[in-house]
């Protein structure tokens, strides 16, 4: 293997220990009909179990050129690899493809990604399950239910249209170069049902208004988003004393949907 030094602007962290590469294939379930998105493939160590597997298409996306070089001079055609900002990419150009999507995500834009993934519209319909790695303490937040010192913003919003499972803690020595903190392994599986709201701007607003000032009671948040804050409270059954996190993530869809029909 060729060695590369990553580059901390990219935040990169190539993971190399290969029973934890299996592991992550292995959760793919992939078959000859699958095709596969892989997101920050770094020196293609998973790309390499994964091609095993044989996918009918694989798509890479990767921004530092030097990756992509190496891993077109290593995988040929048996890839196709675009050159690009995982953030900036066109996802829209594979909705309704199915895909199953793979991604060691760099730590400081990987709550964003996942954010634009679960904003896309038809979500069941553009990927059947997304294997991503996470900064420990990023997927503690996701994982987080209600009544916990994790929950907020972004557990409500991952466990709007997907289901979670944390499988595996990972240690920084699995890495190359090792993070100072552990990474998380979980699957997401995008929810046929989920609670219906016109635009997922709206559900960011609430639970920015609610968690910007966790500590104060849902009282001066609601009054921000209502003016009949005690009718929408009677609606919902709220008691105004309660805090941000002592309310349930389907609490917080209601509400958006409340605040929806005023600006609708």
């Amino acid at each position: 293997m060729m060695n590369f030094s990553a580059k901390k602007s990219l935040g990169q962290n190539f993971l190399n220990d290969q029973k934890i590469i299996n592991l992550i294939a292995e959760i793919g379930n992939i078959n000859c009909k699958d095709i596969v998105l892989e997101v920050g493939p770094g020196t293609g160590n998973l790309t390499e179990k994964i091609l095993e597997k044989e996918p009918r298409d694989f798509i890479l996306i990767e921004k530092d050129q030097r990756l992509v070089d190496h891993l077109i001079k290593k995988f040929g055609d048996k890839i196709k690899i675009f050159n690009e900002d995982m953030l900036k990419f066109s996802y829209e150009n594979y909705y309704k493809k199915n895909l199953i999507i793979f991604g060691n995500l760099p730590y400081n834009i990987s709550s964003q990604i996942l954010a634009k993934w679960i904003k896309i519209k038809e979500l069941d319909k553009f990927c059947k399950k997304l294997i991503l790695m996470f900064q420990k303490e990023v997927a503690d937040r996701i994982i987080a239910k209600n009544n916990t010192k994790n929950y907020g913003r972004l557990s409500i919003l991952a466990n709007w249209k997907l289901d979670v499972e944390k499988i595996i803690d990972i240690e920084p020595n699995c890495f190359k170069p090792a993070p100072k903190v552990k990474s998380t392994l979980l699957v997401f599986t995008p929810k046929k049902k989920f609670f219906e709201l016109n635009d997922p701007k709206n559900l960011e607003h609430v639970t920015n208004i609610f968690f910007s000032q966790k500590r104060k009671m849902i009282k001066k948040p609601l009054k921000f988003l209502f003016k009949n804050f005690e009718d929408i409270a009677g609606i919902l059954n709220l008691n105004l004393n309660l805090r941000p996190q002592n309310l349930n993530n389907v609490t917080y869809y209601k509400i958006s949907k409340l605040y929806e029909s005023l600006t609708d």
